[in-house]
């Protein structure tokens, strides 16, 4: 299944933190399918949400590396992009991630992303983390499945 298909019909999606990895990193196994994916959001095609996790994850071990050009790339990404808003923690996103938490015994990092997706109006939540799956409310769609 492609990108496109699998997002038919879909207006709205939250990315997980794996996505953007597999995208600014060209990771070979996934680069057709993320490449897919940020073109749509690019184009306007579809409107793309993340949390401010998301800068966490990314850029810990660019940190610890100290590749600046790496970090840079990333903020570019997640700051810069057209269609493409992350967003901070803010009451609402909590709420929901301490519901999703207790209802599916979720990370807390995991709740947040999927919570800044539902309090956004996401309907679909890219991830490349199959436990995931498990959560109603919106559609979570595998990159694995994608290729």
């Amino acid at each position: 299944m492609n990108v496109q298909k699998a997002l038919a019909g879909i207006e709205s999606i939250a990315i997980d933190t794996a996505p953007f990895i597999y995208y600014i990193e060209e990771h070979k196994h996934y680069l057709r399918a993320v490449d897919q994916l940020f073109t749509l959001v690019d184009k306007g095609s579809i409107l793309g949400c993340t949390s401010i996790i998301t800068l966490i994850e990314v850029a810990s071990n660019p940190m610890e590396e100290k590749n600046r050009d790496l970090i840079a790339r990333y903020e570019e990404l997640l700051s810069d992009s057209k269609n493409l808003t992350m967003y901070d923690i803010d009451r609402r996103i909590a709420l929901e991630s301490a519901r999703l938490r207790a209802a599916y015994s979720l990370r807390t990092p995991d709740a947040i992303q999927i919570a800044t997706g539902l309090v956004n109006g996401a309907q679909a939540f890219i991830t490349n983390d199959r436990p995931l799956r498990k959560i109603k409310g919106i559609k979570v769609i595998l990159l694995d499945d994608l290729l």
